[in-house]
């Protein structure tokens, strides 16, 4: 069996580890927008950014920090799988996630990271 290449390599030894929660679902978000910009213009940077965005759920899944936070975070994940397989299960789309994160995002630079 083929193991995945891992895209955030920094990120994947450690550092991923240091940022707040607010900074990681943050970077998510970002992966999410780009997401949201290339569906349905160029099929290749659409699922790089998928690719990208599964690998940052997945390293936060795996912070020991957020262990009572674990079912959000997976729900969030589900939501994003959903969404970009067209939101046939639970109606998500890429724009609400995008918008429920970006609140993430801002949250990060507000507290000046």
């Amino acid at each position: 069996m083929k193991t995945m290449e891992i895209i955030h390599k920094k990120l994947a030894e450690g550092r991923w580890f240091d940022l707040s929660l607010c900074e990681q679902l943050g970077n998510i978000g970002s992966e999410i927008n780009r997401t949201l910009r290339w569906k349905d213009k160029d099929q290749n940077n659409f699922e790089r950014a998928i690719s990208r965005a599964l690998e940052l759920f997945d390293l936060t899944l795996k912070d020991p920090r957020w262990k009572k936070r674990l079912k959000e975070i997976a729900r969030a994940r589900e939501l994003f799988c959903d969404a970009i397989t067209g939101g046939k299960e639970y109606k998500s789309s890429l724009k609400d996630l995008d918008r429920y994160f970006f609140y993430y995002a801002f949250c990060a630079r507000r507290n000046g990271r």
